[in-house]
């Protein structure tokens, strides 16, 4: 498996690509902007996109879903308890952008539910906190993480936005997310890449 990045958008928000190098199959983590050049790029590589897994609903995160899901009749995955958030522009904060966005998932996901698709093997672990339905997608046969804004390096996501807790967030990282082994690499919504092992130790939101 490959991975694949752009930083896309107003505010640079990583969008992810997990490329199957045998069959060129290709899963979508977070289009957040610029759905015709992602689109581009994917057709130049020779890729074949899967679908499109959301970490959570706001704006910066779904600029490009709406374009992908019609040029690659693709479905969309999300979090079960971000529905809301998705569909309503207030709660993706949107109209911060001058616009009002609103997308629909093809599949709510399950805490803890796993699935498989383009032979990459991936686990949902809800993390309530930046949004009411956060999730981070990990890939236990790769150990990588992809935890969307829940965790950053030596950071966490904001949480005054519609739905957001501090507390719920600083939880939902120490159980669900510190518990994994040291050497789980994470790939954050915004900003470099970093480790279970290093967040430990250096986060000082997480305490």
């Amino acid at each position: 498996m490959t991975i694949k990045s752009m930083v896309l958008g107003p505010v640079q928000t990583n969008c992810y690509f997990l490329i199957n190098d045998e069959t060129k199959e290709v899963l979508i983590i977070d289009p957040a902007d610029n759905a015709a050049g992602i689109e581009g790029w994917i057709r130049e590589e020779g890729l074949e996109p899967r679908v499109i897994l959301l970490t959570h609903g706001h704006f910066d995160h779904i600029l490009g879903v709406e374009g992908l899901r019609k040029a690659f009749d693709i479905p969309v995955y999300a979090g079960k308890n971000e529905a809301d958030v998705l569909k309503d522009p207030r709660k993706n904060v949107s109209p911060m952008l001058g616009r009002s966005v609103s997308v629909s998932a093809d599949r709510l996901l399950s805490d803890n539910e796993i699935f498989t698709l383009a032979g990459i093997r991936m686990q949902v672990f809800f993390t309530p906190g930046h949004t009411e339905g956060s999730v981070c997608f990990y890939l236990p046969d790769e150990k990588k993480l992809f935890s969307g804004d829940t965790l950053f390096e030596a950071s966490v996501g904001r949480t005054d936005f519609p739905t957001g807790s501090s507390r719920q967030l600083v939880d939902a990282i120490k159980t669900r997310l510190f518990i994994l082994d040291d050497d789980v690499m994470v790939y954050p919504g915004h900003g470099g890449c970093t480790s279970i092992g290093y967040e430990k130790t250096h986060n000082p939101f997480v305490y």
